[in-house]
């Protein structure tokens, strides 16, 4: 049994330290039995590093099709079939709230940290992020509208993190990032912005169940250990962000799928019609 002890002695193995900024992506299944559950682990990242970062997202509440007739090139979304349907789904979501709860997908310990850790968080209607810590706000700041990855560009800046708990690089966001710098996907999505009004967001990410391919080229750069029964990987979000450039612009394909019906394709036409 893992307790916040032994948690925060796993993250110290891994150089973590007051002075770090870390962007994590984890799965609590992963620990095996943690007395206190996703709570504990949270404290534990909270107690070890100077400031930590996750996504949050709230689209499980507040996204909406894209209305009637709006069909951007190379977008990879549905769109409501009648003004009437769309109507229906935008009056059944909500505009966005600093207290929505944290998107599924993302797991227990980042709805736990929103619970239970005081902390900023973004206001983007889709892809919010939260933060505790000493550069939380700044963080939270970086974040616009029409770049809803700031945040990742200002950990960078600030020489931060990105830390793996028991999750692989298909969930590493800032892969998406360095996509984006390329001019690949970049796509248009719809949410709630006030009661019954809807707004058109850019430069949202799409897919990512190809890039477990990167990490080969950012073995060297990882430090690793097991806390429990997680893998924990600790790389420099500013290494992440190199490979992936170096790979897209050596094969604009790269960490992609050649499924036609899935985004994959799209991003890959944006990053074409990029060049």
């Amino acid at each position: 049994m893992l307790d916040q002890t032994t948690v925060s002695q796993g993250l110290a193995e891994l150089g973590l330290d007051g002075s770090s900024t870390v962007l994590v992506h984890a799965s609590l299944r992963s620990f095996g039995h943690v007395a206190g559950g996703a709570a504990t682990v949270c404290r534990a990242l909270a107690a070890t590093c100077g400031t930590v970062m996750m996504l949050a997202g709230s689209g499980d509440l507040t996204r909406v099709p894209a209305p009637p007739g709006l069909i951007r090139p190379h977008n990879a979304y549905f769109t409501a079939d009648s003004w009437p349907e769309f109507d229906e789904i935008v009056a059944s979501r909500v505009p966005f709230a600093a207290d929505l709860p944290v998107d599924k997908w993302l797991g227990t310990i980042a709805e736990t940290m929103r619970c239970t850790v005081a902390h900023e968080r973004g206001a983007h209607p889709l892809l919010s992020f939260l933060a505790t810590g000493t550069h939380a706000r700044r963080l939270v700041a970086a974040q616009r509208v029409e770049w809803p990855l700031g945040p990742i560009e200002e950990l960078a800046a600030l020489g931060g993190d990105v830390l793996l708990l028991g999750v692989g690089h298909t969930s590493n966001t800032t892969i998406h990032l360095a996509e984006q710098r390329l001019g690949r996907a970049r796509f248009y999505r719809y949410a709630i912005g006030a009661p019954g009004v809807w707004q058109e967001l850019p430069n949202i990410p799409g897919d990512s169940h190809r890039f477990e391919e990167i990490e080969p080229h950012l073995r060297a750069a990882t430090a690793e250990t097991r806390i429990g029964s997680c893998h924990a990987r600790r790389i420099p979000a500013t290494e992440v962000l190199r490979a992936a450039d170096r790979l897209i612009r050596a094969d604009p394909g790269a960490m992609l799928c050649d499924d036609p019906d899935c985004r994959c394709t799209a991003a890959l036409k944006q990053r074409l019609a990029a060049l």
